[in-house]
């Protein structure tokens, strides 16, 4: 008992340490989506997420149980859509320059981000961002973590894909990993088990084709068998005054069973709360931040349960 508790202080992440079992953490990579963004864009929500974890659990370290990663891709555009701005505006021949950069932020991360078969391009480039990631819990807390996706926005599209990507074997050529070795179950996306979209601009992919009906499996398939004790999840929120969110269900009778539930929420503050730019208020939100804890603190009871 008393080597136990010692081993409990000194590990944080939980992890097998001289061959005594702790409780396995969680992993769980956060994504942003459009427009400019920071490298520390995820900061204040994780906080908030582990203090609200705190409460309804009474973890006082929830890194105990778990472990993020923020997924920072803009930075992967910023220079370029920083030099396309400098040509654009010069010389002085357009209006409402202020307008256009917004634009530019935006429109342009959903052109560029678009997949070019055979070709080493954006699409690849995000993969890659995540799959370090991944590659990184997993040296961290274990080849087995299961991992929860919260993303934003043109974020849940760029997971979706990646997760895609990795689940029908088709298309898995597209998943660009950099780092050498053989991967893990979590690396190859095999444990992921819960997923939470925020205004998600994911319906407006399925104009690009014919039967958009293949959602991916939450948990995926593998979970099922190797856990089948975790129920998992897959959550989305939109706010009906966000032009960018929208429901998932009523895109296909696929995603009407793959998606537990659409929640509708009024995210934002007093000023923004009832425009489109209650887009970017998803992460503020105590109701959306109580449901994902909901969820993640269920799912780290179901993966210790002894």
């Amino acid at each position: 008992m008393v080597l136990t508790i010692l081993l409990r202080n000194i590990c944080c992440s939980n992890i097998v340490r001289e061959g005594i079992q702790l409780s396995q953490p969680l992993a769980v990579i956060v994504i942003h989506g459009l427009g400019a963004q920071e490298q520390n864009f995820a900061d204040r929500f994780i906080e908030r997420l582990k203090k609200r974890y705190t409460k309804v659990t009474g973890e006082s370290d929830p890194g105990r149980h778990l472990v993020f990663k923020p997924i920072y891709w803009a930075k992967l555009l910023e220079d370029k859509e920083d030099e396309l701005q400098r040509k654009m505006f010069q010389p002085s021949a357009v209006r409402y320059k202020w307008l256009r950069e917004i634009v530019i932020h935006y429109l342009a991360d959903a052109v560029a981000y678009q997949p070019l078969e055979n070709h080493n391009n954006i699409y690849k480039e995000v993969n890659g961002t995540i799959s370090r990631a991944l590659n990184a819990l997993s040296a961290q807390i274990g080849g087995d973590a299961p991992l929860c996706v919260i993303s934003h926005s043109l974020g849940t599209v760029i997971a979706s894909n990646f997760f895609y990507d990795l689940q029908y074997s088709s298309a898995c050529e597209r998943v660009d990993s950099t780092h050498s070795g053989s991967t893990s179950p979590l690396e190859r996306g095999e444990t992921l088990s819960l997923f939470y979209s925020c205004g998600t601009t994911l319906p407006l992919w399925s104009l690009r084709y014919s039967g958009f009906d293949r959602p991916i499996h939450v948990p995926t398939e593998q979970m099922k068998v190797d856990a089948p004790n975790v129920t998992g999840e897959w959550i989305n929120f939109y706010d009906k005054d966000d032009i960018l969110g929208y429901p998932l269900k009523p895109i296909h009778e696929a995603y009407e069973k793959a998606v537990r539930e659409d929640i509708r929420v009024n995210v934002g503050g007093w000023l923004t709360g009832w425009t489109p730019l209650s887009h970017n208020g998803y992460f503020n939100s105590s109701k959306v931040i109580n449901r994902m804890v909901e969820g993640l603190s269920a799912a780290w009871k179901q993966v210790n349960l002894k």
